[in-house]
């Protein structure tokens, strides 16, 4: 079996090796650098990979393989949905495979599909992992290695939840995936009615619904792949350990993400095992750990950082954060929300759905309609804690938006613009800002969904320093970092990384309709579309990382924890931006991708994270290629001494 390994997959050659990463390091140059082993690969090189010259012969070579593989790949998904009955067994019989091994079934290829698969196979490893390790490697060839322990909090829906249920409607589930896996699908297409069941909260208590136990992976192996192929820390996994990080210098602080903040804490003690895992740490180590921490995750963790040292609760004292954290790498957090979080609630829909074609639409809604999309969304209260922060001073009014372009003829101020209702409909919503659609939110879903969120979270403005301090005694403040301040920690280092330049959702054109039910209901426009205004089926498009807007990445890294009631210590607040530059033939974007899940992929990301473990993190450099800051001075909240 190893010949036949390295006959078809190449085990053991060259091709088994990975490229190194075609983005230079973002840090300055060291003088006493040498001549490296390790060289960046040039843009030319990674389209050469896409361009290999077929012949007649080998496109036929390439057909007949791939009718062999599709039939293979039937065979697989016959096991995939197999039943446990020995129905495998009797289809493996009447094929006559039963006898058949590995090798002999190789023997009998053409030595050219042989070949064809491999260079095939070899072209793909280097277009797709050319810069697996590679980063790490470059590091540690400079000096850097692992240092600080570092604790990584992952964001919303990439860490995997398993089943430990052991009720009769839960058994066939224990401990397999119903989200972040095959599992998942499979569980989804074939009893989509008990995967829901699972998957959605009890609407009374927030918590596990009666008979049902889903609780989040844990280890590296919670949130490195969402589903197979899929990775989503991975990279900075294999990065991190090629510099020295393992098992007992690195860990993943998984949670389920379903659950409100209050309840992480009444359930699965999360914040005190994260409290615990800090402090063994640096205990173990002598060094304060590094806390690493993406979009959602970055909410989470800020929340952390009140209720640690909040008496009552954490009780660490005030002192606790800079005695126990060394920085915190806020990698593309939603510090204000995601603005696509509210049309996710209210309506189930968002980009990604109202974009489909009609076929796929007409699927989708058969499947899984708007009105189950969005029970399932109002059934994991913690997404809610993304419901846009900051209002109208941030997102701006009916006139006017802080990031509004010169000569753009509809404001952003407008977050959900009306169309005029149907003839059965009396009232007209009108356009609604961010201030106005959070109310119409609560009015048109059910009292226990916004009776929950509004009790857990806050999405308002603290105006003056008192304020701040009174909201750090009351935890559904905390999760908002204008109404709330970060810890008395000046010994603590913030470094913001998050991409821009990829078109993002920023408001919403909507109509109302009545359902069979004679029930009023809100839809997206999908009928709407300008490419002169940005507008498509009805999302307007703005600036962002692809899933979160640029206020809410860069306002508080760039001018909000400037204002001293948000930040009283004067923490060190140092911004990076990253291009979305991504490679044309690159599924998830390449090196220079600046997606908001692609980025944790991104080369110059994984070099910082690196810097910034390894003890170098004066070597980040401040870079903002945005308007951000043009933005952030024309958002409505002030210092007290401006005002």
């Amino acid at each position: 079996m190893s010949d036949l390994r390295r006959r078809i997959f190449g085990v053991g050659s060259t091709d088994s090796t990975p490229a190194s990463s075609r983005e230079p390091s973002p840090a300055p140059p060291r003088k006493d650098d040498g001549p490296s082993e390790y060289k960046v690969v040039p843009a030319a090189q990674l389209n050469k990979l896409t361009k290999s010259k077929r012949t007649g012969g080998g496109l036929k070579r390439r057909n007949a393989w791939m009718f062999g593989l599709g039939g293979l790949f039937g065979v697989l998904i016959a096991v995939l949905l197999a039943s446990p009955n020995g129905s495998m067994d009797k289809l493996v019989e009447l094929a006559g495979l039963q006898d058949m091994s590995l090798d002999s079934l190789f023997d009998v290829l053409p030595a050219g599909m042989i070949k064809d698969v491999q260079n095939l196979q070899s072209q793909e490893k280097k277009l797709v992992d050319y810069d697996s390790f590679s980063v790490g490697l470059h590091a540690r060839s400079q000096g850097i290695e692992a240092k600080h322990p570092v604790i990584m909090i992952p964001g919303v829906i990439s860490t995997g939840l398993e089943s430990w249920g052991t009720e009769e409607q839960s058994r066939q589930y224990f401990r397999k995936r119903l989200w972040g896996s095959w599992s998942m699908m499979r569980a989804l297409v074939l009893d989509k009615a008990s995967w829901k069941r699972h998957i959605m909260l009890d609407k009374a208590t927030g918590l596990d619904p009666p008979g049902i136990k889903l609780r989040a992976a844990q280890g590296f192996d919670a949130a490195d792949f969402f589903i197979t192929g899929y990775w989503i820390w991975n990279k900075i996994l294999e990065n991190l350990a090629t510099i020295g990080y393992d098992p007992t210098n690195a860990f993943t602080a998984a949670y389920d993400w379903r659950l409100n903040y209050m309840n992480l804490e009444i359930r699965d003690q999360y914040f005190t095992r994260l409290k615990n895992y800090i402090e063994l740490a640096n205990k173990v180590s002598g060094l304060k750990p590094v806390l690493l921490s993406h979009s959602m995750g970055s909410q989470v963790l800020y929340y952390f950082l009140h209720w640690v040292e909040a008496e009552g609760y954490g009780g660490g004292g005030p002192s606790w954060v800079n005695d126990h954290v060394e920085a915190w790498i806020n990698i593309s957090g939603c510090m204000l929300g995601a603005l696509k979080d509210l049309p996710a609630v209210l309506s189930g829909e968002m980009k990604d759905t109202a974009q489909l074609n009609a076929f796929a639409v007409y699927g989708l809604e058969r499947f899984l309609s708007r009105q189950e999309r969005a029970d399932i969304f109002r059934a994991m209260p913690g997404m809610s804690s993304m419901l846009p922060i900051g209002g109208d001073e941030v997102w701006g009014n009916s006139t006017w938006a802080p990031d509004d372009k010169p000569g753009q003829n509809i404001t952003f101020g407008n977050f959900l613009k009306f169309r005029k209702p149907d003839t059965n409909l009396t009232e007209d919503p009108g356009n609604l800002t961010v201030s106005q659609a959070l109310p119409y939110l609560w009015d048109h879903t059910d009292d226990w969904y916004s009776d929950a969120v509004r009790h857990a979270y806050s999405q308002g403005v603290a105006h003056t320093r008192k304020e701040v301090e009174a909201n750090q005694k009351i935890p559904r403040h905390w999760v908002n970092p204008l109404e709330s301040r970060l810890p008395l920690a000046p010994d603590m280092k913030i470094y913001c990384f998050y991409g821009v330049g990829k078109p993002t959702e920023r408001a919403y054109f909507y109509r109302e309709e009545v359902d069979s039910q004679n029930r009023t209901m809100a839809a997206i426009d999908t009928t709407i579309t300008n490419a002169n205004l940005s507008i498509d089926h009805g999302v307007v498009m703005g600036e962002g990382d692809g899933t979160v807007n640029l206020l809410s990445t860069g306002y508080m890294c760039n001018r909000g924890w400037k204002i001293p009631r948000y930040n009283p210590a004067n923490i060190s607040v140092k911004v990076h931006e990253m291009r979305h530059e991504p490679d044309r033939f690159s599924p998830r974007g390449g090196p220079n991708t600046g997606d908001h899940v692609d980025i944790l992929g991104r080369s110059s990301l994984n070099d910082l994270i690196l810097r910034i473990a390894g003890g170098r993190g004066e070597m980040v450099e401040e870079v903002v290629y945005s308007d951000i800051r043009e933005y952030a001075g024309k958002v409505k909240i002030y210092d007290e001494d401006e005002a």
